[in-house]
């Protein structure tokens, strides 16, 4: 596995020299862009501040669990014995590492002990891990309403058994691993909860920026109305363009590389995010996802997002990374040893 851990803390030049330029003066929502009453504070050119860093850290899953049928919220006392058999199981001096989804999955079914999704290798207990917001929402999809993603299309379940076939042989070299694993991207958008789950954003006149924490993923988004890129331009997290529709940021997305990889969907992924600041600490971030080779209709998925004072860690992903070298080792001595190779 590839050693990924934090370091100090990452100001790049760029997002320094951003800064500089950009002067600030001074319930969820159903994909409706409002702001519930809350008017947002507005940078020097009178646009939204969204400015700040802001952590994707809550406890709902993207999908609502089947033993909760069409419940889309839980009562008070449903989350309260979640969280207590949340703070049961994932004691931070004790037990193995929930990241996640997997974290109110288990905390919902209340087992006996469970192995972390990391494949119990034991290298994460919860310690390490950030403390998770609760909110009483079962699903962060909220179209379709029955908080599920959409059927696979036939297409997508044959690339889907053919990964499934593919996956445990020996590699043959560093691109036959992950994306995430090789340190170039957990794909766009990012639903890793509670694990370097932090965005800072930045605007000016015309651009805003959007640091990602994990893998310091850094998207830069024109709001001046320039055309996109060439179609044969194709890029790991697409090309971006932004704008504003009363209080909130839209940006629409496209022309994903074919390398890309959201759940399946590649170089047809068509994306469009709505960010909204809906009260002082806290930011809406929904978006829907396009892509009929993938998927049988659209969907949509509202994350809320926690204001924090605290600063971003650099994410050395790279460092000290003696994991591939290992892995590409031991696949050569499994082919001398009579195992083949691909």
């Amino acid at each position: 596995m590839t050693n990924c851990h934090v370091g100090g803390t990452q100001t790049p030049s760029l997002l320094l020299a951003l800064v500089v330029v950009t002067g600030v003066i001074g319930s969820p929502l159903a994909a409706t862009g409002q702001t519930d009453g809350y008017t947002p504070p507005r940078t020097a050119d009178g646009r939204p501040d969204l400015q700040g860093i802001w952590g994707s850290n809550s406890i709902t899953p993207l999908e609502r669990p089947d033993s909760l049928g069409d419940k889309a919220t839980l009562t008070a006392e449903e989350l309260a014995r979640v969280e207590a058999t949340a703070n049961t199981l994932f004691a931070q001096d004790a037990g193995d590492a929930a990241f996640g989804d997997q974290f109110f999955n288990v905390a919902l079914t209340n087992p006996d002990s469970f192995t972390s999704s990391d494949g119990g290798t034991g290298n994460y207990n919860q310690f390490w891990l950030v403390e998770r917001d609760f909110n009483n929402r079962t699903s962060l999809i909220i179209d379709p309403p029955n908080g599920k993603l959409p059927p696979t299309t036939l297409a997508a379940k044959a690339g889907t058994r053919a990964a499934e076939a593919d996956r445990g042989r020996p590699a043959a070299w560093t691109d036959d691993r992950g994306l995430s694993e090789r340190c170039v991207t957990f794909g766009l958008p990012n639903l890793l909860a509670g694990y370097n789950s932090y965005y800072q954003i930045l605007q000016t006149a015309d651009h805003v920026v959007i640091e990602q924490e994990l893998i310091h993923t850094t998207r830069i988004i024109p709001l001046d109305g320039r055309p996109y890129v060439d179609d044969d331009i194709r890029q790991w997290h697409g090309d971006s363009r932004g704008h504003f529709e009363g209080d909130t940021l839209v940006v629409e997305t496209k022309h994903f590389s074919q390398q890309s990889n959201f759940r399946g969907a590649r170089e047809h992924l068509q994306l469009v995010e709505r960010f909204t600041r809906v009260g002082p600490n806290e930011v809406h971030y929904e978006f829907t996802v396009t892509d009929p080779t993938t998927w049988t209709r659209s969907w949509t998925a509202l994350v809320p997002w926690k204001r924090t004072d605290e600063p971003m860690f650099e994410y050395a992903c790279h460092e000290g990374n003696i994991g591939m070298e290992g892995i590409l080792a031991g696949a050569r001595a499994e082919e001398a040893e009579g195992g083949g190779s691909r």
